[in-house]
């Protein structure tokens, strides 16, 4: 009988190892500024601004969307609709490392955007935020004639957390 609780209090021990990813995700959103480098054509030079919290599962909940840049593939009268996640892990030294999808619809084009996070964790006993936060990584874009190019380089920083 000793056994069994030994062993039951070591699998609560171990099932809170990976509780502080999922606290850092909830913490992680915020407003951001993207831009976006290199491309050809007319899906080159776009900068957009993002407002968004990050769900339980690392789906991103997308409160805000605005091109700051944005040409003639993404007009606004076609309203963008953007998806993403991010998946995130707070080292021991409180660093956080991760990966971002992000992708942005609207008239037809789609501008999709992969990388990685880097940040710290600012925790508290009541939660953990992800602070001095950047991202970059690669994008490209599918769609109508002159809208699609294999892209280049952006980043994305965080200006506030919600």
């Amino acid at each position: 009988m000793k056994e069994v609780a030994i062993l039951l209090l070591l699998a609560l021990m171990l099932s809170g190892c990976g509780s502080s990813a999922n606290t850092v995700q909830a913490g992680a959103g915020g407003i951001w500024l993207a831009q976006l480098y290199g491309g050809t054509g007319l899906g080159s030079g776009l900068s957009f601004i993002t407002q968004f919290t990050v769900n339980s599962n690392s789906t991103l909940n997308i409160t805000s969307f605005q091109f700051l840049t944005q040409g003639t593939c993404f007009t606004t009268v076609s309203p963008a609709i953007p998806t993403g996640s991010v998946v995130l892990v707070v080292q021991s030294n409180d660093t956080v490392t991760g990966t971002i999808t992000y992708a942005m619809t609207a008239n037809g084009n789609t501008l999709t955007l992969n990388g990685t996070v880097t940040g710290t964790a600012t925790v508290t006993t009541s939660s953990t935020t992800l602070t001095g936060a950047s991202m970059s990584g690669t994008w490209s874009m599918a769609g109508s004639a002159g809208c699609t190019s294999p892209g280049g380089s952006f980043t994305m920083t965080q200006s506030s957390t919600t």
